[in-house]
């Protein structure tokens, strides 16, 4: 790593996350229960806001916030592969145990396994929310 002369850029969540600036991020799942910190601190990383679901664009990144009453998470996760690069990677943002609407674990595991994903890790994103890195699986 070599450093930079913008210090919020090797911020603690840039480095969990692996955005950058100039990125374009689109996110699935927006509701009013949403860390409304953590969306600010993903614009201020990348440079601009989130894209909407509906977007078309290409994107650099997928960040679904699931929750348990969502739907059908699989059919959820090959949703966001429609305009993802290759190779970026989906964050599914859940939120934790012991909150309303938690998913465990296992879930996410099976469903990325079904919609062809693989979980590669989770982390803490937000007091109430933990987020799971996916990326597509390679031949």
């Amino acid at each position: 790593m070599s450093p930079s002369a913008d210090a919020h850029s090797s911020s603690p969540l840039a480095e969990v996350l692996g955005f950058t600036p100039g990125q374009i991020v689109q996110e699935f799942g927006y509701d009013d229960d949403v860390d409304l910190d953590l969306r600010d601190a993903i614009e201020d990383l990348v440079g601009s806001e989130l894209e909407d679901e509906d977007s078309h664009e290409i994107v650099d990144a997928v960040v679904m916030w699931w929750r348990d009453d969502d739907g059908d998470l699989t059919d959820a996760m090959v949703d966001t592969l429609t305009t993802l690069a290759p190779g970026a990677p989906v964050w599914v943002v859940i939120p934790k145990a012991g909150r309303d609407g938690h998913v465990p674990p296992g879930d996410v595991q099976e469903s990325a396994g079904i919609a062809g994903l693989r979980v590669m890790s989770t982390v803490s994103l937000a007091p109430d929310w933990t987020g799971t890195r996916l990326a597509s699986r390679t031949n």
